[in-house]
């Protein structure tokens, strides 16, 4: 039986900042070509409390390789991350550097029976798409919660004020436990004593 491949064939715009025609580069082993581009980020590289935005600049290089197997691209990307402090909420600005090395494969080898081929990459005809795995290094990377400082002392639990602007003097007293107010109207050492006394004169 002939190797259904898992994964939806797709067909990628040659126009794409993260397409890279391999024609020029050949099918020669050992044969290889770097570039380094500037592309917009795409939309959605994000976490619970960081992204890239989506259109920021991302500065790429990529060396390509010819070897026996496909094209070998080893990868590194510079791109700016927007996100919200993890204790206090406020905004916080960075970067992320990654880098990342993918093997990708003749479009006619998703065909072979070699199993899953889930983690696999392939050429289309002489395009290589390489948004996939370099949308995949990004997220990996990102801070799942980042700080606006290391000592970021967060928010106020009663207040919700911010604790690194309300300074080390900000306090709240505790409002009194309104079941406990009728014991405190009364004056319990005056009845014990006064209890006592009239216990004392009845003795005899």
């Amino acid at each position: 039986m002939p190797y259904v491949s898992s994964k939806p064939i797709t067909h990628p715009s040659p126009r794409s900042p993260l397409v890279f025609d391999t024609r020029t580069l050949g099918r020669q082993p050992g044969s290889a070509r770097s570039e380094t581009r500037i592309v917009p980020a795409p939309a959605d590289l994000q976490v619970a409390l960081a992204c890239v935005p989506a259109g920021a600049d991302v500065k790429l290089t990529v060396l390509l390789e010819a070897v026996s197997e496909g094209v070998l691209v080893t990868a590194e990307a510079a791109a700016p991350v927007a996100g919200e402090c993890a204790r206090c909420l406020e905004p916080v600005a960075s970067s992320v550097d990654v880098a990342f090395r993918e093997l990708y494969e003749p479009d006619d080898a998703r065909f072979a029976e070699v199993g899953d081929d889930s983690d696999r990459h392939f050429l289309s005809g002489d395009l290589l798409d390489l948004e996939p795995a370099f949308r995949d290094a990004v997220v990996l990377a990102l801070p799942l919660a980042p700080l606006c400082r290391a000592d970021c002392p967060g928010l106020c639990a009663e207040c919700g004020v911010r604790l690194a602007d309300a300074g080390p003097g900000h306090d709240h007293e505790s409002a009194p436990d309104q079941r406990w107010a009728r014991l405190r109207q009364l004056d319990v050492g005056t009845e014990r004593q006064n209890g006592a006394s009239a216990g004392e004169g009845q003795e005899g």
